[in-house]
């Protein structure tokens, strides 16, 4: 196999959390550019990410699920859904993220309680759910999203910042465990991203113009910008690679 054979992922299945629009969205495309087949999972319609796949020439299931619900009975169903559909599972992506902004001092127990359940403790379940199925098949890809905000405290996001450390070494705990099963467990940390999680960040001129002039690479990221790290942690030339939070940042964390 050469090195790009090994990047090729037809005939592949990936499951892709929070995949209606932003980052999600552009994961699913990246993906389906290489030749995976995508479920879409999202609270919200996931129709624009279902006719860019189908347009890519790839098979799309979407699933509607609102994963505050998500304990370990609901994710063994998602996995049984994306595999009785499409017929297999061989990546998850646990993309899907809140985000809610208030002092330490006025955070809510909703506030907490949300980010937590969906950020971090649906990973877990749905990162649980697929091991099982993967283990049954001999491997398979587990790319979680953490963020710069896994190394860094951040201002007025605590339930974020927790969830996000809690990612990155989730991510970890899951590679010692799992990496000897075949099944490589892996994570992305973006930085500050044109996504609705940031429209408060970027439209708030004084906060943005700091932020622009931290970043080495001067803009803010893409979702496109995450296509090339996923599909590669995605494929087998990352079959060695085991528990890494690569950054996709700009250049944030070497500031």
């Amino acid at each position: 196999m050469s090195i790009l054979d090994a990047f090729d992922l037809s005939g592949k299945v990936a499951l892709v959390t929070g995949s209606s629009r932003g980052l999600g969205q552009g994961i699913s495309l990246g993906l389906a550019e290489a030749g995976a087949d995508i479920a879409a999972l999202d609270i919200v319609p996931v129709t624009e990410t279902g006719e860019q796949v189908s347009a890519l020439g790839q098979r799309f299931h979407p699933i509607n699920f609102d994963l505050l619900e998500t304990k370990a009975e609901q994710a063994a169903k998602i996995v049984g859904e994306c595999v009785e559909e499409l017929g297999r599972l061989d990546i998850l992506v646990n993309n899907a993220g809140i985000i809610r902004r208030a002092p330490a001092l006025e955070f809510g127990e909703r506030d907490w309680e949300d980010v937590i359940a969906i950020n971090l403790s649906a990973a877990f379940y749905l990162s649980q759910a697929a091991a099982r199925h993967f283990v049954e098949r001999g491997g398979g890809k587990i790319i979680n999203t953490a963020s710069v905000l896994s190394y860094e405290g951040g201002i007025t996001v605590p339930s974020y910042s927790a969830a996000k450390a809690g990612i990155a070494n989730l991510t970890r705990a899951l590679a010692n465990e799992w990496a000897s099963l075949g099944i490589n467990v892996n994570a992305i940390a973006p930085s500050y991203f044109t996504t609705e999680l940031t429209s408060a960040l970027r439209e708030d001129t004084e906060r943005s113009e700091a932020l622009l002039a931290r970043l080495p690479a001067g803009r803010y990221g893409e979702p496109e910008d995450l296509k090339g790290a996923v599909v590669f942690l995605a494929s087998d030339a990352a079959s060695y690679v085991h528990g890494a939070i690569l950054p996709v940042d700009g250049g944030w964390l070497g500031r």
